[in-house]
This record gives C-alpha cells, structure tokens and sequence, in this order.
C-alpha cells in the first residue's frame, strides 16, 4: 500500500470525526476502539512443498511483488521470509520435500515459530495456511508437514487456525477438462477435484482426529506484471477472513489486491466476495464498540420496518457511510 494513501483507519477517523450526528461521548468511544484496531498485527503463516505455489498465491491474493515467484531447480525461499503489509505479516516458508538436511532445518523453524509468543503472551501465529499442489499425485511429503510438524504445534485451536488449499486446479489433469474461455474445471475435473479434497480431508482425519475442509483453487501467475487470471480465489479469501480473528478482520481491506479481475473466476463469485465484506462489516461494528454497535442496530432496525429513525437511527448514518465506504473498495468493486 502505498505511504500516501490513508487506511482504513484513517478513513474511519475522519468519516467519524467529521460527522455531525454523533454525540461526542460516542466518538470518543469509537476513535479508542479504533485506536486499538490500529495495533493489531495480523500474522499468517504460508507453507507447502516447493513448487507449490505460495508465492503465486500471496501475489495474487495480496499483489505483493516482493515475493518472488520461484524459478529454476533451486528453492526460492531457503528460510522464513518475512514480508511485511501494512498491519499484516505473511511469513513465507518452505515446506518439506527439499532433502533431509532442509527439511530438518525447515521442520525446525516452522516449529519455533509456531510456538512463539507476542506482547500479549498469546500465539503469534493467527492462521496457518498450507498450499498443496493440486498437479502432483505424490503429497507424502505435504502429509508429514501437515500431520507431524504443524497440527502438533497449533494447540487446541489447530481447527479454527488451519487451512489447507489445493492449489495449481487447473494443472490436476496435467490440463485435461480445464475450460480455458470460461476458466474453471469442467465436470470431469471438478468431479477430480472434489476427490481429492475429499481424500485429503479423510487422509488427515485418520492420521490426528482432526477435520479439515480444503479448498481447491488456481492462483494463476504473474508474467511480464500482467496477472494471470486466477480460479476460486475469492473463495479462498473468504475462508482466510472466516480463520481469523474478529478484531483482526478488518485488514484485509487494506492488504487485499485490489484488481477485480483477480477475483472473479470463482465458484459463486458474488456470495462468497459479499459474505467477506458482510463478515468484516460485522466483525468491524462489534471491535468498534456499544456505540457503533447500538447505532449501528437502531439504523437497521429501523430501515427495516421503515419508521422515521429517532436520534440513534440518525447517528448510525455516520457510523455506517464510514464503515461502508471504507469497507465498499475491499475486492476493487
């Protein structure tokens, strides 16, 4: 994001600042609840064996430039890579399946930094996302990452901070049943698809106890800096918001890329990119506070039975043209 433009925290700051029809004791509510959005860090996680294509999918999920989509034999990324967006942090590491010396440095280093602690004392670690690659049948080395290195380490809340995504949808049938003008599987490979993410799901089950629900999607790649038309990835961001932490929702407003282009070859494209900016909405209001909250009722309640809206219903108008207009760009639309 560029130094220059404001953020959404700015945005809410000034659409709150400026609005007529909040009492002051609200403002100050909501300008301190937006002040402790302000510190919030988001961190991810991202890994999978080499030539999965994790840096394919951050580019496109966060047009990122700064990661570099891997080239030739050797890994791109030999260690943790930190990049650095805004209030969210993509920790960008190899997975296994780069020989056994690698592989126990890459083990170790995953380990530590999914036990390492913030201020706060709590995980650093908000969600793990771990990219398998749809094109190849042997993902022995994925399953040990998955079920022997990450799951024992994300702690009782392994579920609700794991994502496994099947990338490279296209490439499953080395690009048979792949409908190039429409870009996305054809019945044959989505019904190849869904079996694989089937077996995934069953294999991890039956190794730690744990469900899983993984995705499949293609994050194209970027040539020349033209992006490549991508497949499911709104899905696979809705599913990234749904992982995180309420109070941490809202930054993927800022860090999302903001092509919509990017997002548009997707399984039932509109409900899942308005259910992400419905989920951050809300998610948003109740970080913001019982006065945003409670305005933020009164107006809805109000417009839906279609009564004139008494003082509450009219400070919600400040509320919710701030919220609305900072979240409206959140996928370009």
């Amino acid at each position: 994001m560029n130094n220059n433009e404001q953020n959404i925290f700015n945005k809410l700051e000034n659409a709150i600042l400026n609005a007529q029809d909040i009492p002051e004791k609200d403002k100050q509510e909501i300008f301190q609840n937006i002040g402790r959005l302000k510190n919030n860090r988001l961190n991810i996680l991202i890994t999978g064996a080499t030539g999965c294509g994790k840096s394919s999918t951050i580019n496109a999920l966060f047009n990122m430039d700064i990661a570099k989509v891997g080239v030739g034999v050797n890994p791109e990324t030999m260690d943790i890579e930190k990049y650095e967006l805004g209030n969210m942090v993509l920790w960008d590491s190899p997975g296994l399946g780069d020989g056994k010396e690698a592989d126990n440095r890459h083990a170790k280093n995953i380990i530590k930094k999914l036990n390492e602690l913030d201020e706060k004392n709590h995980p650093l670690i908000d969600l793990v996302l771990v990219i398998l690659d749809g094109s190849s049948r042997d993902m022995g080395t994925s399953y040990q990452l998955i079920n022997e290195i990450i799951i024992p380490n994300l702690g009782k809340e392994v579920s609700s901070r794991l994502l496994i995504a099947i990338n490279q949808a296209d490439m499953a049938m080395k690009g048979r049943g792949w409908d190039m003008e429409a870009n996305k599987p054809q019945p044959v490979l989505q019904n190849f698809l869904d079996e694989k993410a089937d077996s995934v799901k069953r294999r991890i089950k039956e190794a730690t106890g744990v469900d899983v629900e993984p995705i499949y999607y293609s994050a194209g790649f970027t040539e020349d800096g033209i992006q490549q038309a991508p497949y499911n990835l709104s899905k696979l961001m809705y599913l990234i918001v749904q992982a995180t932490p309420s109070d941490k929702r809202v930054i993927y407003v800022d860090t999302a890329n903001k092509d919509p282009e990017v997002w548009k070859s997707s399984d039932e494209q509109k409900r899942y990119t308005e259910e992400t900016k419905k989920t951050v909405e809300r998610s948003l209001m109740k970080s913001l506070g019982a006065a945003a909250a409670g305005a933020y009722t009164g107006y809805k309640i109000g417009s839906t039975i279609g009564s004139f809206l008494g003082p509450v219903g009219r400070a919600a108008g400040g509320v919710i043209g701030a919220i609305g207009g900072a979240i409206a760009g959140f996928f370009g639309w």
